[in-house]
């Protein structure tokens, strides 16, 4: 199929449901997915973003301003608690999470009359280590991104063409992906590694992140912007700040950000850590 038959399958199969309810992050996926639902289904169509302890702030201020942007209809779900199961943090730990976030949307989606929830699964996340998927399968949620066979590569190009600023936005996962399988989650950990990654985007990086291991700060940066760290006086300043947020120890993954690094640790056989 055509780039432009998959977005005409995409929304065909949208334009029958008459409401539907969008678990929105702000991410590239689940922004496309609600400009499209917005556009076929009007005022039938409902962004709902569970705000936790694991939505980066950053995210959701951008989630808010796009929502605003598209002019779809926005919930936010306010859920402080972490879990017992999520933070216990086992290596199906994103099963439990999506199972608690994927019933709330659910709830708030039938609340406002809206029986049909979906997410922005994307035709290549078969790819990856994915254990929310099959939440999101027990609680009835549909995928139409992936149903219509639309890459992730593809949906960034359908984004560009509608002007969506996040066509080119780096790929983003919950806070929860920097602690290594079988280390306790702690709102406290969560808010360390949300100021840390926060300000090493002050600092002109686009595609970072900052594993946490124990108190010690791993920091993974795109291979392509590694090198702006690599200065003496950055990574003085790096260091200093990261500590001023609570870490112990801060180094840099020399290989650089390479997406879900902490799930070879399943491929292995090994526990992470």
């Amino acid at each position: 199929m055509t780039l432009e038959e998959k977005d005409r399958s995409l929304r065909e199969g949208i334009r029958p449901l008459g409401k539907a309810a969008v678990a929105f992050s702000g991410g590239v996926d689940s922004t496309f997915l609600c400009r499209v639902a917005h556009d076929v289904l009007g005022q039938g169509a409902l962004a709902v973003t569970v705000v936790s302890p694991m939505f980066p702030q950053g995210e959701l201020r951008e989630a808010r301003e796009l929502a605003g942007a598209i002019g779809i209809r926005h919930v936010l779900l306010e859920d402080p608690v972490i879990e017992g199961k999520v933070a216990a943090n086992p290596k199906d730990r994103c099963y439990h999470c999506k199972k608690i976030e994927f019933a709330a949307v659910v709830r708030a989606a039938a609340d406002q009359g809206i029986t049909h929830v979906l997410d922005g699964s994307n035709a290549d996340d078969a790819s990856d280590y994915r254990p929310g998927a099959a939440a999101g399968r027990e609680l009835g949620i549909a995928s139409p991104l992936r149903d219509a066979g639309l890459r992730k590569a593809e949906i960034r190009e359908l984004s560009r063409r509608l002007g969506l600023p996040t066509w080119d936005k780096p790929a983003f996962a919950c806070l929860a992906s920097r602690v290594p399988y079988g280390e306790p989650i702690t709102a406290e950990k969560l808010r360390m590694v949300d100021r840390a990654e926060e300000y090493l985007r002050s600092l002109g990086l686009r595609q970072v992140r900052v594993r946490i291991h124990d108190r010690m700060a791993r920091i993974e940066a795109a291979p392509e912007e590694r090198g702006k760290l690599l200065h003496v006086e950055v990574l003085d300043e790096v260091s200093a700040r990261l500590k001023s947020f609570g870490f112990l120890y801060v180094c840099m993954e020399l290989e650089g950000y390479t997406m879900g690094s902490l799930n070879r640790a399943i491929a292995e056989g090994g526990a992470n850590g």
